[in-house]
């Protein structure tokens, strides 16, 4: 039971009636929720959910009601809000749904909005458009918000006081200025110390190479009509290696093709283009030399297992006796053995990654597959499986393909960073050359949603913003004629029709010579 006051304009919520509380529910207090699509309804368009705040709590007639409703789709950044507004929550896109949910929170001009995770899962991008909405709609509605989060980067940029919590109690409170330069609380600062990135350069001119993709593409038929096809290519052919011990960053908004890259390694899925593993042509005797930790472990783990069953049963495939690995499993990702009889609901986010760890390195891999491991875990239990992946791999000299939208991330455990762009790679270079001297216009504008150390400086700083409708366009675009970012890049955007003739035509991955030992700086742009 709830104890204590809770005061809303001078009334104590704890003392309201749920008829009381529903009135101010949407109309004086409004809310974002992390998921939008599990918050929306699925058999209700976008448009009419939206509406219906407006009617129940403003008394709007329907046709006025639903104008409004496009209004404020539009008002949110969203391209041709009238289609939209009719489109049901899965038609759209994860920035464009969170969008649809921030309009209904904002319908009624809410006195107070809160906003729980609202980005978590969403690419760095998409993230900042969403922020930076946030950040208008609040001056322009004159709300007061409440955001909650685990990215302590997004509290640096977006809040004015922050209050730090722990085991259900506030430990900490003060404006964002003085809790990030002076924390006082040992918790606050254990948070703040997670991020110190590990030395790169590490991996041996002379290590062997692990990975070898030539011309790796991906394509699909789609139905056209009634009785046409046509093929949309998902992964233009791309060609990159990887050595023991060395790990390759993928990062990219959501649709650039980080996961069709991975689940065409791992002939989860067709692809074309020739692939070694340790220097054979890879055959499916082979796949035990290549595992996957995934981003949802809860999702690709079989309920009715204990975890002794899951972690035992890549020895029974492969036909290797299991003997006391399991226990050895456990305790070389961080758990113990009284852990082994328990299913996956019993465990927390983090134990529940470690046990997908432990799965995938069981076999001894030469490469893991890294498909945003931790992209639902808060920034404590971030660090610890990070930390626990640089161990096993400094232990084993695994080869890692790290994908993942937070580059922070990326930054801490990759050797070389790879940018892909609906499906192409646009950039490849050692990771501290690529942080500091990114060359491709997408590279700098994703790099510019990152947010730095000093809060005042991280306000006052410019970013380039980049449009999703954009992106939606280039996509649906078939065949793609030269570069797939011009319709987005501000580059393009400030060229005459000569230097544009340039972006018209196909551009080659170049190596313009300011790499360091890690194989160049490899930039697939006619102006970089």
């Amino acid at each position: 039971s709830l104890t204590g006051r809770l005061n809303f304009n001078g009334e104590n919520l704890l003392e309201k009636s749920p008829r009381q509380l529903q009135k101010l529910r949407g109309k004086s207090i409004g809310m974002v929720f992390q998921e939008p699509m599990t918050a929306l309804n699925p058999v209700m368009p976008v448009g009419r959910q939206i509406a219906e705040v407006l009617t129940l709590h403003l008394g709007f007639p329907p046709k006025q009601a639903w104008a409004k409703a496009v209004a404020l789709l539009a008002e949110t950044g969203i391209h041709e809000p009238e289609t939209k507004a009719r489109a049901y929550p899965f038609q759209l896109s994860g920035g464009q749904r969170q969008r649809a949910m921030i309009a209904m929170a904002v319908a009624a001009e809410p006195q107070l909005l809160i906003a729980d995770e609202p980005t978590t899962a969403l690419d760095v991008a998409v993230q900042a458009q969403i922020l930076d909405l946030l950040a208008r709609l609040q001056a322009e509605h004159q709300m007061t918000m409440l955001y909650i989060t685990h990215d302590l980067n997004l509290v640096r940029r977006f809040a004015d006081d922050v209050a730090v919590m722990q085991g259900g109690r506030i430990v900490e409170q003060g404006s964002v200025a003085d809790v990030f330069a002076r924390p006082q609380h040992d918790y606050t600062k254990m948070l703040l110390g997670i991020g110190a990135r590990r030395e790169v350069g590490a991996v041996p001119a002379d290590a062997a190479t692990v990975l070898a993709a030539e011309q790796i593409s991906v394509a699909v038929s789609e139905r056209v009509g009634w009785f046409k096809k046509r093929e949309k290519i998902l992964l233009e052919p791309l060609s990159f290696d990887l050595k023991a011990g060395e790990t390759l960053g993928i990062i990219g908004e959501s649709g650039s093709g980080k996961t069709t890259l991975a689940k065409a390694l791992m002939r989860l899925m067709p692809a074309k283009g020739r692939l070694n593993i340790n220097g054979q042509a890879w055959r499916p005797e082979l796949r035990r030399a290549m595992q996957m930790v995934f981003q949802d472990p809860l999702g690709c783990m079989d309920p009715r297992f204990t975890v002794r069953e899951l972690l035992a049963e890549p020895f029974a495939i492969h036909g290797v006796d299991v003997g006391d690995e399991v226990e050895a499993l456990l305790h070389r990702v961080g758990l113990t053995p009284e852990h082994a009889n328990r299913r996956p609901h019993e465990f927390s986010g983090g134990q529940l990654q470690r046990i997908g760890i432990a799965r995938a390195i069981a076999l001894n891999p030469a490469l893991v597959i890294c498909d945003e491991p931790v992209s639902a875990l808060d920034v404590s239990v971030q660090a610890q499986v990070i930390n626990l992946l640089c161990e096993i791999q400094e232990q084993s000299s695994l080869a890692y393909l790290f994908i993942a939208h937070d580059l922070s991330v990326v930054r801490h455990i990759a050797d070389r960073v790879a940018v892909m762009y609906l499906g192409e790679i646009v950039e490849m270079a050692e990771v501290n050359e690529l942080f500091t001297h990114p060359q491709h216009p997408y590279t700098r504008a994703l790099l510019s949603a990152v947010p730095i150390p000093s809060p005042a400086a991280e306000r006052a700083r410019t970013r380039i913003m980049l449009h999703s409708d954009a992106q939606d366009s280039a996509c649906q675009a078939a065949p793609r004629q030269g570069c797939a970012f011009a319709p987005r890049c501000p580059v393009h955007a400030k060229l005459n029709p000569a230097q544009r003739a340039h972006c018209q035509q196909a551009v080659a991955l170049r190596d313009i010579g300011t790499g360091g030992s890690s194989g160049g700086h490899l930039v697939r742009c006619a102006f970089a």
